[in-house]
């Protein structure tokens, strides 16, 4: 079962423009295009607790053990949260070949080459943020950084800044919520492990059970209790799951727990129970209860593991056998030092649990102070809770008054649970639900679906707001799980953004599939991806449903993939419509819509790719513009400028025949000359709805002026014209201003340029007061 944890899991890797991922093999992680092979290389690997980091980086060790990664001669592997405990300073040699591992001869050597050849080196910190929670990362001042004695952390941060062994190559993990970024400051690669996909979750658990009597059933009854198999795209929760579901198997039980809470109380009830007696019960207890108080004052340090010892022996014997803690040596210094221990918990999850219990069992903890432990209570925008499924335990252990092992566990009896509880309806029924942030809104919704209470759930349910927003708030299937199952509970309608929140498909189908779901914006890779799957399987319903709810209006192409992705949804339409006239002996009823509303009605297009890709994404862009029929505003002024130039212009004034609904054309800093200005110029009189043309900070002189002046009384719907910062010198002027006065209907003529005389602008000014400067 151990090698089911090497499983692979899919990485993905963010750049920073639109988060665009891509499947990453292991073999690429090192591969970094344009880098310097001179200097240190930073690689980020982020993911939550529990995705499989640490996994990962014990893989790519024993890769290298069997001669992969090839370019590294040395590869050291370091534990953060266990060599930031030792209050100690050491030297780099220290670090690399006393701590991590000592060679039998020849270490002065060993130590030299490493320095002559640090791009043959691979330092790997894995659980980064164990070294810079609750205090400043140090900036490395030692003289000479590789024989000084430093701090593990000064001696990390001169490797980052490059003032130690640089060109070697370093590799951190984090979660994603810690301040890496503030510490480190140039990654030169991030990479997320965003855990399983549904068919991962399956490939895990057929391999969790396989050999065993009960594999098929194993699988179809974890997937029937669909917020557990939520839980299972996280690996550690997965083999929780897994082992949970096998312990109810050989008991002859056929349901597993409904929620998370009820799972690790059963975790713990079936790690101990087995093995315990009347004597050792109390026993037992007292030892949860100490491990719980570790769990929780480790947790606000922001810590997992500890120098010093357990508390006595019964409780180390407890946690050891039952496997809450682990064991780990320090290194020594010399064969003569004595040997130092540490503990740490075996499993984040764990510890969550654990905390959690404490806040419920612990005599010092008042009941009115137990919310201020939830996160969604605070006013901060953001919740950060350390132990993050912490509330979530904590709002679902308040709510297990029932259950004898919790009971037994707990000493109180119902009056104190029952006040408990109160205190939490209290708090619930005094937020303001529908001013939530995204983050604190889905910490509710995880917290209130803990309990189980119908009470609550249709409370939370019928105060969201109707237009629910998650743009670019990552939504785990868990996340996806609860919201839909409040959202079925409203009878409001609900308009959703989805927007760049890594939403599977899954997740995506059934949020869409709810009926009172009215209204939904989605990335548009993941809809068509959605439709396409819809299409294969025939569904039908659901495609026409869920093409009638998409919302497009108004959109916003920052990358070359937003141009890609909006020219597939053309695309798309355009087999649905000849799917269409090609099915002549399908039943009509068989058949999807055949526009999809959503292109149909878009208005607004704004174009911000900047001038790298601008001509090469606005080329692409053109080609569809057709497609749009009630396009009123396309917009190509960005900060970054887009400088789509002449051919751009000459490109787009060949749609302009087909664009007869544009009423805004923004056309500003684009870098267009006269050759451009003509272009446009000639095709104009095409857009019959044109009220607004800006031209703006481009690069048009009195040639084009003299071609925008012929055709200004043939664009009978103008009212504003925008020509100021160009090359417009007073010859042009007069010409635009000569025109102005064959056209009524044009209300404002604004052509300030640096390159007209003052004097002659306020003349002809004054000839027409439409003119702006």
């Amino acid at each position: 079962k151990n090698s089911v944890k090497a499983m692979e899991k899919e990485l993905v890797t963010c750049s920073l423009q639109g988060k665009e991922k891509a499947a990453l093999k292991r073999s690429q992680i090192f591969q970094i295009p344009g880098s310097k092979g001179l200097e240190t290389k930073v690689i980020v690997v982020l993911g939550k607790a529990g995705m499989g980091k640490s996994i990962l980086v014990q893989k790519i060790c024993q890769d290298w053990s069997n001669g992969e990664f090839s370019q590294f001669e040395f590869v050291f592997w370091f534990d953060c949260k266990q060599i930031s405990l030792p209050e100690k300073r050491y030297s780099l040699k220290d670090l690399l070949l006393e701590f991590f591992v000592k060679p039998q001869e020849g270490s002065k050597e060993i130590f030299e080459y490493i320095l002559q050849n640090p791009a043959k080196v691979l330092l790997v910190f894995d659980g980064f943020e164990g070294l810079c929670d609750h205090e400043n990362f140090p900036r490395c001042s030692a003289s000479q950084p590789e024989k000084d004695l430093c701090s593990v952390k000064e001696l990390l941060s001169g490797l980052i800044q490059k003032k130690i062994l640089n060109g070697c190559t370093l590799l951190l993990t984090a979660r994603p919520k810690d301040k890496v970024y503030q510490y480190v400051s140039k990654v030169d690669k991030t990479i997320e492990i965003v855990g399983f996909s549904t068919q991962q979750r399956e490939v895990y658990i057929t391999k969790y059970f396989k050999g065993l009597p009960y594999c098929d059933n194993a699988l179809k009854l974890i997937k029937e209790c669909e917020y557990l198999f939520s839980h299972c795209y996280s690996p550690v929760m997965c083999r929780f799951v897994c082992f949970l579901c096998e312990t109810v198997l050989e008991m002859g039980d056929k349901s597993l727990p409904s929620t998370l809470t009820t799972v690790f109380l059963k975790f713990v009830q079936q790690k101990i129970i087995p093995m315990q007696t009347d004597v050792t019960a109390m026993q037992n207890q007292e030892s949860l209860a100490t491990l719980a108080r570790i769990a929780w004052y480790l947790g606000e340090k922001h810590q997992s593991a500890m120098k010093s010892d357990l508390p006595s022996k019964e409780v180390k014997e407890f946690a050891l056998k039952y496997g809450f803690f682990l064991p780990f040596a320090f290194p020594r210094h010399s064969d003569s030092e004595e040997e130092e221990f540490g503990s740490t918990f075996s499993d984040f999850v764990i510890q969550n649990f654990l905390g959690a219990l404490h806040l419920m069992l612990a005599e010092e903890i008042k009941d009115k102070s137990l919310t201020k432990y939830l996160s969604f209570p605070s006013k901060k925008k953001k919740p950060y809770n350390w132990l993050d499924l912490l509330p979530r335990f904590l709002a679902g252990l308040l709510f297990l008054q029932d259950d004898p092992y919790f009971c037994s566990l707990s000493n109180k009896d119902v009056k104190q649970s029952t006040r408990k509880q109160n205190i939490l309806l209290k708090c619930i029924r005094r937020l303001q639900i529908n001013e939530l942030c995204p983050e604190r809104l889905l910490e509710l919704l995880h917290c209130i679906y803990e309990t189980q209470s119908d009470y609550l759930l249709q409370h939370v349910a019928l105060r969201l707001k109707p237009d629910l927003s998650f743009l670019d708030i990552v939504l785990t299937p868990p996340d996806v799980h609860v919201l839909h199952s409040i959202l079925k509970r409203s009878r409001k309608e609900f308009s959703l953004d989805l927007r760049n929140s890594s939403i599977d498909m899954q997740g995506l189908k059934d949020l869409v599939g709810l009926n009172n779901v009215a209204s939904f914006r989605a990335s548009l890779s993941d809809t068509v991806r959605l439709w396409k799957s819809l299409e294969q399987t025939k569904d039908y319903e659901l495609l026409r449903a869920s093409t009638e709810k998409f919302v497009l209006d108004p959109f916003k192409a920052k990358t070359m993939k937003d141009v890609s992705d909006l020219s597939d949804l053309v695309e798309m339409q355009e087999k649905m419509i000849n799917c269409v006239q090609d099915a002549s002996g399908c039943s009509s009823y068989e058949i999807p819509a055949i526009k999809i509303p959503a292109i149909k009605n878009l208005r607004k297009l704004e174009f911000a790719l900047g001038p790298v890709r601008g001509l090469q994404g606005f080329l692409k862009l053109v080609e569809i513009l057709a497609a749009f029929p009630s396009l009123q505003h396309l917009d190509l002024d960005s900060l970054s400028e887009n400088g789509i130039g002449d051919e751009g212009a000459k490109s787009l004034s060949e749609v302009f025949p087909t664009l007869t609904s544009l009423e805004t054309l923004n056309l500003s800093q684009n870098k267009i000359t006269d050759v451009g200005a003509e272009k446009l110029a000639t095709a104009l009189p095409f857009l019959s709805s044109l009220k607004t043309l800006s031209l703006y900070n481009n690069s048009i002189c009195d040639f084009g002026a003299e071609n925008l002046a012929k055709v200004l009384p043939a664009m009978t719907s103008l009212r504003v014209l925008e020509v100021q910062y160009n090359k417009i010198t007073g010859v042009g002027a007069q010409q635009l201003t000569d025109s102005l006065r064959k056209c009524p209907h044009i209300k404002n003529l604004v052509m300030w340029n640096p390159t007209i005389p003052y004097g002659v602008l306020e003349h002809l000014q004054q000839l027409d007061s439409r003119i702006s400067v």
